[in-house]
């Protein structure tokens, strides 16, 4: 099907006038330009978020420094489920109050406790910093499950995009570790082959929001390493074996550069005996699932995610 036509304003905009890249600009001042856009575009169009009970900033200690997780608990009786929530923004980007919408979304929906990660960011912690940063927030959620009202049977990961890669390595980590048990991966939109060889790259790779050379420059600063593209921690795509791994949810949109990777990770998870539940969001584009108050299937999408975390905690 064509494209959403709720979207296409947005992307005439975005594509008469498209991001660029100024190298001029240090990292630090190419982020805080990207996080205006973010700001116009992704998270305005979202509806006002529901109330929860708390929001919480913990700080905890990770190799080399320590990082923040933001905690949302639900109304209600605990102890409550757990999803730890891996933010996207191609490994460069993103704050914790740019996902505060759809956490609280999560939380109040799925009635689970949520733990948003603020991982460090590439460039300046490349691959595996990110990932491991990740994991150890999720051995801090279980080491903190009583203070934090958790039933440690019903914990989720999930993430979008960069965070739909952060989440499958995390899930793959904790199996290859013996670590947490985990009763969802839940992967929207993700990352999951940095080798750029799934053909909806190029299909896709323009004119879509996201563009092949924004994924390009998002893969130099994630990896100091070329080699590391076939490292499954970085590209899950890649790990020779799937097995044994959490049930997982993939979703991914039509119009996404990265649809065939995702889609290409589901099959392959379900070849190895992983239950996996996978659908296309036909007419949307990368990250318009947030787009709430602007795109009516993009409320159906949330719905969707909201009732597979509902499903797995059951």
């Amino acid at each position: 099907m064509p494209v959403d036509p709720a979207l296409l304003p947005i992307l005439e905009a975005a594509n008469s006038n498209p991001p660029t890249r100024d190298a001029s600009l240090s990292v630090a001042e190419q982020r805080e330009v990207a996080h205006g856009y973010m700001q116009q575009s992704f998270i305005a169009l979202g509806e006002p978020p529901p109330d929860v009970a708390a929001i919480v900033d913990r700080t905890l200690p990770v190799d080399g420094g320590e990082i923040t997780v933001r905690v949302y608990t639900p109304e209600g009786d605990a102890p409550f489920p757990a999803h730890v929530y891996f933010h996207g923004g191609a490994f460069w980007l993103g704050e914790l109050h740019h996902f505060d919408i759809g956490c609280q979304e999560l939380c109040a929906g799925a009635g689970c406790v949520v733990v948003s990660v603020d991982y460090r960011l590439a460039p300046e912690h490349k691959f595996p910093i990110p990932v491991e940063d990740c994991y150890a927030a999720l051995l801090w959620t279980f080491a903190h499950a009583d203070e934090l009202a958790i039933d440690t049977a019903r914990v989720s990961v999930g993430g979008g995009s960069a965070g739909g890669a952060l989440t499958a390595a995390v899930a793959l980590m904790a199996r290859d570790r013996s670590g947490p048990p985990l009763v969802l991966q839940l992967l929207d939109i993700p990352v999951t082959d940095l080798t750029m060889s799934c053909p909806s790259i190029v299909e896709n790779g323009e004119g879509y929001l996201l563009t092949h050379d924004a994924i390009a420059q998002y893969i130099d600063f994630y990896l100091a390493d070329p080699a590391d593209t076939k490292n499954p921690y970085a590209s899950p795509l890649m790990a020779a074996d799937l097995s044994a791994l959490p049930p997982a949810v993939v979703m991914t949109a039509e119009f996404d550069p990265l649809r065939d990777e995702g889609e290409a990770y589901a099959a392959r998870l379900a070849e190895a005996g992983v239950p996996v539940t996978q659908r296309r969001w036909d007419g949307h584009v990368h990250g318009s699932a947030s787009m709430t108050a602007l795109v009516p299937s993009a409320r159906e999408w949330r719905r969707a995610v909201i009732d597979a975390l509902r499903a797995a905690y059951r």
